[in-house]
């Protein structure tokens, strides 16, 4: 994983996402989940290009259930876009790079 992609997680979920001072992407994934892991080199991308003005991260479900079931992530991936500790924006399934770019545009 680049390192513009924070993994984070039970412990670190609050400091590095709720307390940001920038928006911050989120991608809810699972190590089996076929989707998820096409949608990784786009979350690699754009992690690179929003650099300094979006924080993009992963939580793996797997490892981090409480998170899951704080946010009702039922289905992968899902993203959600955090602005001052709030969730503003959703996307659930696997968006085509084009539609991810939208979704930051119209959220950003």
């Amino acid at each position: 994983m680049a390192d513009d992609v924070l993994e984070v997680g039970d412990h670190n979920f609050t400091n590095e996402i709720l307390e940001s001072r920038i928006p911050a992407l989120v991608d809810f994934w699972g190590p089996t989940c076929g989707p998820c892991k096409s949608l990784e080199p786009v979350i690699r991308n754009l992690a690179s290009r929003y650099l300094g003005r979006l924080k993009v991260a992963k939580v793996n479900v797997d490892k981090n259930p409480k998170i899951a079931m704080q946010y009702s992530i039922k289905a992968l991936p899902t993203l959600l876009l955090f602005d001052g500790g709030n969730v503003r924006q959703q996307f659930v399934g696997q968006p085509t790079p084009s539609a991810l770019e939208r979704f930051l545009q119209n959220s950003l």
